[in-house]
């Protein structure tokens, strides 16, 4: 039985891109598929996408949409100093598993 090893990034997330097409810049996760181990993030890695018309898109035509990007290109950014950090995972007072910054220590919400 293999287990998923967690995933540092969650939904509502601001993220930092490291690598490919978009490095350098930072967006929020709209979404995290798990499975794949991936994450479609707001304004990144955006492909277009023919489509028929319907009910949103009366004319049809090509549309630009995201698509997902591997989650070890995005690093987390650090609500307390805006910078991009790696993640760790600790104990809280109540007992219970957070997340924190690894460059300011702080934890994230």
């Amino acid at each position: 039985m293999s287990r998923m090893k967690k995933i540092h990034v969650k939904k509502g997330d601001t993220v930092f891109v490291i690598s490919g097409e978009y490095k350098g810049q930072q967006g929020r996760v709209l979404e995290v598929i798990k499975d794949k181990k991936r994450a479609i993030v707001e304004g990144m890695n955006l492909v277009s996408k023919h489509t028929k018309p319907n009910a949103q898109n009366p004319q049809g035509g090509i549309i630009k949409k995201e698509a997902p990007v591997h989650i070890s290109n995005l690093l987390l950014v650090d609500p307390s100093t805006g910078e991009p950090s790696r993640i760790g995972r600790r104990l809280n007072d109540k007992g219970k598993l957070v997340r924190f910054a690894k460059k300011s220590g702080e934890e994230i919400k």
